[in-house]
């Protein structure tokens, strides 16, 4: 986007967040829940559509949101955009510590005692190397299972303001190329080549498994393209709007047929050689490889396709509330699969019956009630600020 068009930006009406956006996030971190808790749920809501899970969709929301509401700060303001992110990378990682401490004490010492399995398995190098883990998660390096996505966030808020504040300048073309180039690299090696080197220079012997699920290194593709798309529609016509309103019209029904073909392997519709065993390294959740990756933009652009009849299913509670407290509702959802994680024991790997009802009602409960705590106190601020403001402005 070229800086003239940017500081024209910079003069219109401040954007507002659409309520859509945060309802799929809503809807993004139910379906993210109910595939964590160690129920029968998770079963059928695991990837139902294909090869796309609730976290992509949840990070590609996340950096189109932050692209949308800062890209015109970019042009007023780096140093205020900068301090603005860095300090909600800030309080991201706050909640992270929180967790940490968490799970390295009352869940660490319940497994131990108990000798609950699913436990221990999430935390076994931290049982075994105690001092080293909490070093090394404290530097984001050691990221336990569920406790992996959060870092990578706070990573890629770091660096956020940089890519907005390039873009601003150079517009968009070389960051897309970069960050395809990263993904290129990722795909042969590029995250093991790092980790040697981050063990080189910290002496933390933490072995790759364990420092989290995601490669951060194909993951910033999909958070540089939520930006580029965010950005792009905070962009004022005809040139502006979201990229999809540009495609011609057979994109539609080719991004339909590729979604139809994944979703056939997904569910083993297609004989023996087409199957998710088969094509496993191609559709790693972790790795996004070039298949993966060609069914996130075939769903993302059907998405846009059906965005009306999406928008009107969507843009109900609780998914609203949700999605408008969406990093205390994450964080709560973790704390919730780590009780639901103590109760199995011996060799159950899922709760069932009551147990399994029991647990779900209670979770849902706790976090509707936590985003409706968190919506109520953002607002009470908003208005607060608002009457500070009226207050200091001198009347004509």
């Amino acid at each position: 986007m070229p800086r003239p068009i940017l500081k024209a930006l910079a003069t219109l009406p401040k954007l507002e967040r659409k309520p859509e956006i945060d309802a799929l996030r809503g809807l993004f971190l139910v379906w993210m829940t109910l595939t964590h808790l160690p129920t029968h749920f998770s079963d059928f809501v695991n990837q139902p559509f294909g090869f796309v899970s609730s976290a992509e969709g949840f990070v590609f929301l996340s950096a189109l949101l932050v692209a949308r509401l800062y890209i015109r700060k970019a042009a007023e303001d780096e140093a205020a955009l900068r301090a603005k992110l860095w300090k909600r990378a800030l309080k991201i990682y706050g909640y992270h510590v929180i967790l940490l401490a968490l799970a390295f004490t009352i869940a660490a010492a319940f497994a131990v005692t108990t000798h609950r399995a699913a436990l221990s398995n999430l935390l076994d190098f931290y049982l075994a190397h105690p001092v080293t883990a909490i070093v090394g998660s404290l530097l984001l390096i050691y990221c336990p299972p569920l406790l992996d996505i959060l870092p990578m966030y706070v990573i890629f808020l770091l660096l956020s303001p940089y890519v907005l504040a390039f873009a601003a300048r150079r517009g968009w073309k070389p960051l897309l190329a970069l960050s395809t180039f990263v993904w290129f690299l990722a795909q042969f090696g590029l995250r093991h080549w790092v980790h040697d080197l981050v063990v080189r220079v910290t002496h933390l012997q933490i072995p790759l498994q364990q420092t989290g699920a995601f490669n951060l290194f194909s993951w910033q593709l999909i958070w540089l393209l939520g930006m580029w798309i965010g950005a792009r529609s905070a962009d004022p016509p005809p040139k502006g709007g979201l990229p999809f309103r540009h495609l011609p019209s057979y994109a539609y029904p080719i991004a339909a047929a590729i979604c139809l073909f994944f979703l056939g392997v997904r569910h083993g519709w297609l004989g023996p050689h087409l199957t998710e065993q088969a094509l496993s390294p191609q559709l790693d959740k972790w790795q996004l490889a070039a298949p993966r990756m060609l069914n996130l933009i075939g769903f993302s652009i059907l998405i846009y396709w059906f965005r009306k009849p999406v928008k009107r299913i969507v843009l109900v509670e609780p998914f609203l509330t949700l999605g408008k407290a969406s990093l205390e509702v994450f964080c709560a959802h973790i704390v919730f699969v780590f009780i639901a994680l103590a109760l199995l024991y011996g060799e159950i790997t899922q709760l069932r019956g009551l147990y399994a009802a029991a647990t779900l009602i209670l979770t849902f409960a706790g976090l509707i009630l936590i985003a409706i705590r968190e919506v109520r106190i953002k607002r009470e601020e908003a208005i607060a600020a608002k009457s500070l403001v009226s207050e200091q402005t001198p009347s004509s």
